[in-house]
């Protein structure tokens, strides 16, 4: 089922009178169920696509579906409503509060939406426990390792249990180690019917997804359906 679409998508920036065109006339559907990698050289727009997918920014032309419904039909407490119950951010920064403990973020986006602690604690203790930091639940996240503070990220993501994901250089800050681990565990939530949209420069990366989107200057030069390469052991990817 389609999840997204995007008609003639185009982003402009426009700083001290100068226009830099980010998107171009960006045709795109993403189905439900779909792992999509997202590839292109620095400053070729796929960060500036995830961002205006996933309604952290808004375009300045074309049309943006989701769920069959176009981006403009929507108003502001709408569009935060989305942000916050239909989809999960992950970021290579992580963007955890380092004061918190790892219960505290990931329970997080449960308590703006208004859920009691008991509900929320016991949700975010699930989700703990499923990328397996039970041990680390009441630290602070300034005392984790980058693939620890990642792990936590994930489960902030998913703790709304969110249509899709968005994971902008979920790796980029690990070692191969780390990120093998995260990958592996990206992908056992495609095949439990997460969907995946992952912005990367790494290959290796784009390839465990399904489907690999090339971006040159604002356009999708080549969309390509590839085999998915299975990530076999934490060491990182089968042969």
């Amino acid at each position: 089922m389609e999840l997204i679409r995007t008609e003639k998508l185009e982003k402009i920036y426009t700083d001290d009178g100068v226009d830099t065109l980010a998107l171009s006339g960006v045709d795109l559907k993403i189905n439900e169920g779909e792992f999509v990698s997202i590839v292109g050289p620095s400053g070729s727009g796929k960060s500036t696509l995830m961002q205006v997918l996933g309604y952290l920014d808004r375009p300045t032309g074309g049309k943006y579906f989701f769920e069959g419904k176009e981006l403009e039909s929507y108003s502001d407490d709408e569009l935060a409503k989305i942000r916050n119950e239909k989809i999960g951010f992950v970021f290579q920064a992580f963007n955890l509060l380092p004061r918190l403990s790892v219960l505290e973020n990931v329970a997080l986006p449960l308590m703006y939406r208004g859920v009691s602690v008991r509900e929320r604690n016991k949700r975010a203790k699930e989700l703990i426990h499923l990328v397996g930091l039970d041990d680390r639940a009441d630290f602070h996240t300034s005392k984790l390792s980058g693939g620890q503070k990642q792990r936590v990220a994930i489960a902030r993501a998913l703790v709304n249990d969110p249509k899709i994901i968005f994971a902008d250089e979920p790796t980029g800050n690990l070692d191969s180690k780390s990120g093998g681990v995260i990958l592996e565990f990206l992908q056992e939530l495609n095949d439990k019917g997460h969907t995946l949209v992952v912005v990367t420069h790494e290959s290796y990366v784009a390839q465990a997804g399904s489907r690999i989107l090339h971006i040159v200057d604002g356009k999708i030069d080549k969309d390509e359906k590839v085999e998915k390469r299975r990530i076999v052991s934490k060491e990182g990817f089968s042969k």
